[in-house]
């Protein structure tokens, strides 16, 4: 079979390019950044006329642009078809975006071929970070993506959300479709090497009196690579029948749905709710880098759409307990006023709860950090327990149903060590210990190409020597598609 191919493409090659008449008729959807409801869900009512994304998009793509399967994209072509059942997968990987990077390209009148980008730049993958720096399924560099209202706090890094990433990289190529006349191949080309560095070539060659479309730059090796890996998604995807491929099974409607929880809600208790697993809540999340999303008035997540039946009437984390504090270690360079910022908070609650009387911080000390400046936070972090007759650790912690070792901790004594008469002890208020015993802390996190234990550490703010314990690691070597657990720090 791949023979037949090979020889058809060399044949396609010798008769020249195909060209069809550019179809410009637009499926209509309920748009997703209109104002949502509390706890209401967006969702396509209308019955969809083609039984798969790949129907639509193949009686949707441009193909006035004429491409020439040449060496490097034949090339690329056989490297998929090497393995059809592997390029399948490969495919399938866009299956919970698929549907929406198309429909926000169609809104804003341009060619649904660019959805194939995220396949190019990240196989689809809300996680991936790249050696250089540039995040998620359509890898933004930073001052890209904070030009384009990307945000990052210690919450959350919108590079990774896959849906805020894909409304703002549309807006990236509206821009660059544009500014290059229309010209997809030169759009690509932009989008990868920079409009900038793509100006300046095509000045050099108007100075020499040579072309300037794409094939006639000179362009880094790597940008040469980007127009022909994406015209062979292309040809396989438009011609799948001809080169023998079955395309994943991609419904050509929305298969996800947002939603809009008041306050913040733990992504694992989220899950749970769900009854999905919290890898799949994660990634369809993947803007929401710690166990939560941010202390803010209310939350919004992506869910499946056959989940949304679950948010129709109520709001079902009403009842569930609210995320108040965490514990933050302190480290050199800290400082009050940069960690209430890092936080969200202020100087003064910090220093109220921790009974600080200066603004000094000692290293190592742990510090109570409140997650909002919300009502349900009384600013009372402890009770506090006076030590009398008879008393043992062991007793107090039946009292107030805690653990020994987080008595321990709070108090900074050894768990075997003898109480005092009268000596303070401070204990958990009921709130803070539900947070502290929690197993919902611990998630789980797909190593990356380019991640090391101390990327992890810090994106999760927790320690290496953590991730090794609990991953029982014998060495730091970490593989790319590697799941490792990562218990996160909640008290």
């Amino acid at each position: 079979m791949q023979y037949k191919t090979l020889i058809f493409s060399l044949i396609l090659i010798l008769l020249g390019c195909q060209q069809v008449e550019i179809n410009s008729a637009k499926q209509e959807t309920l748009e997703d950044d209109s104002p949502p409801l509390s706890l209401n869900i967006q969702a396509n009512l209308e019955q969809p006329e083609y039984k798969s994304i790949w129907e639509y998009f193949v009686s949707r793509s441009i193909e006035s642009n004429n491409y020439i399967l040449d060496e490097r994209v034949l090339y690329y072509m056989n490297i998929h078809l090497k393995d059809i059942s592997k390029f399948t997968e490969y495919l399938n990987d866009s299956f919970y975006f698929f549907y929406f990077a198309i429909d926000k390209l169609e809104k804003n009148d341009l060619p649904i071929e660019l959805a194939l980008v995220p396949y190019i730049e990240s196989n689809y993958d809300p996680f991936s970070i790249s050696p250089s720096g540039a995040v998620g399924m359509w890898q933004f560099m930073p001052r890209t993506g904070k030009f384009y209202d990307l945000d990052r706090t210690w919450w959350n890094e919108d590079r990774h959300d896959p849906f805020a990433s894909t409304i703002a990289a549309v807006k990236y190529l509206e821009y660059l479709y544009k500014r290059f006349d229309k010209d997809i191949y030169l759009t690509l080309a932009a989008y990868n090497a920079g409009p900038s560095l793509l100006d300046r070539k095509m000045r050099q060659n108007k100075r020499k009196g040579n072309p300037t479309d794409f094939r006639s730059l000179d362009l880094p090796e790597q940008t040469k690579d980007y127009i022909p890996k994406y015209i062979a998604l292309k040809e396989l995807i438009l011609n799948s029948k001809r080169y023998e491929i079955i395309l994943p099974d991609i419904p050509y409607e929305p298969v996800v749905t947002k939603v809009i929880i008041p306050g913040q809600v733990e992504i694992y208790a989220l899950s749970e709710y769900l009854q999905i697993k919290p890898e799949l809540l994660y990634k369809l999340n993947a803007g929401y880098t710690k166990w939560a999303s941010a202390p803010k008035d209310e939350s919004i997540f992506y869910i499946p759409i056959d989940k949304q039946e679950l948010f129709s009437n109520n709001n079902p984390f009403d009842t569930f307990d609210q995320i108040n504090w965490i514990s933050h270690n302190i480290q050199e360079g800290d400082s009050l006023w940069a960690l209430a910022k890092k936080y969200d908070t202020e100087v003064k609650i910090v220093k109220e709860i921790n009974y600080l009387k200066s603004d000094l911080l000692t290293i190592g000390d742990d510090l109570l950090i409140p997650l909002s400046k919300t009502e349900s936070n009384s600013f009372i972090p402890y009770e506090l327990h006076i030590v009398s007759e008879g008393d043992t650790l062991w007793s107090i912690s039946s009292l107030y149903n805690l653990d020994i070792n987080d008595i321990a901790r709070m108090n900074n004594i050894d768990p075997d060590s003898l109480l005092q008469l009268g000596q303070q002890l401070s204990i958990g208020n009921k709130n803070i210990h539900r947070n502290m015993e929690s197993k919902k802390r611990t998630i789980l996190y797909s190593v990356k190409q380019g991640d090391s234990l101390y990327k992890i550490s810090e994106l999760f703010d927790v320690s290496i020597k953590s991730i090794k314990d609990i991953n029982e690691f014998k060495n730091s070597t970490l593989m790319p598609g590697q799941i490792i657990k990562v218990a996160i720090r909640a008290f």
